[in-house]
């Protein structure tokens, strides 16, 4: 005599799918049509005042030595995780801060990896990121202010380009700038359909569209000295008396 009916069968999947739905989401992305880059004031804007400060600019190299982009993919009966093995980025800071600053990086697509080797060659391939047409993904910040959701320090707003496809993308992010380095760390989703990644998945396991992305920047600050600084050194150098014949 059978303990369980198809009836009661049937639940089970249902009841795992409940149980997946209490865990916390991460906050959604914002996705726009891609903006253009800001550009500087115009010279009418201009008013009599007092000259202002020039600003110091430090520009800091980021890349897998020293910092992670990870995602991670579900489908109905399981998730994956996975990431990029190589990329390469930059944080400018304005006077110290990142706010009134840049954030950029490029992604090499064919670096993708994930949890299952079947995985990673099904990613690389026209379903997903097509890295043979679509070798790289960048992202350039447009905006950059205090503030944001889940208790973030900032909101970055940037052009992001994957899979041929560039749209606007704004999500909340942690940041810490020390005398050593400066951190930066998110965690949101965005929605994979917005980027023409369509392949739906089998029809008794389909993916879902959401894909949350993890990002943990670490970018020392010992590479690249303030552009205000390597300005005043020629002026210093002037000011030395000439030596003696």
């Amino acid at each position: 005599m059978a303990f369980f009916s198809r009836s009661h069968l049937a639940i089970v999947p249902l009841l795992a799918l409940s149980l997946a739905a209490c865990d916390k989401a991460p906050p959604k992305a914002v996705v726009e049509e891609a903006k253009p880059a800001p550009a500087a004031p115009a010279a009418a804007e201009a008013k009599k005042e007092e000259p202002k400060k020039e600003v110091v600019l430090e520009t800091l190299n980021f890349s897998q030595e020293t910092s992670k982009i990870e995602w991670v993919g579900a489908k109905v009966t399981l998730k994956h995780d996975g990431g990029f093995k190589t990329f390469t980025g930059k944080v400018e800071l304005a006077d110290g801060a990142l706010e009134g600053g840049k954030v950029s990086v490029e992604i090499e697509t064919k670096s993708v990896f994930s949890d299952t080797e079947k995985l990673t060659g099904h990613l690389l391939s026209p379903d997903f990121f097509d890295v043979e047409k679509f070798p790289k993904a960048e992202f350039a910040s447009t905006e950059i202010k205090t503030g944001g959701a889940e208790g973030a320090t900032h909101t970055i707003t940037g052009n992001l380009t994957l899979h041929g496809v560039t749209k606007s993308v704004s999500f909340p992010a942690k940041v810490e700038v020390s005398d050593s380095e400066v951190k930066a760390t998110a965690e949101f989703s965005i929605n994979r359909k917005d980027f023409d990644i369509v392949y739906p998945g089998k029809p008794d396991d389909l993916i879902h569209d959401n894909v949350t992305i993890k990002l943990d920047i670490k970018a020392p600050r010992e590479a690249t000295k303030p552009a205000a600084a390597e300005a005043e050194k020629p002026a210093a150098e002037a000011e030395k008396p000439a030596e003696a014949k």
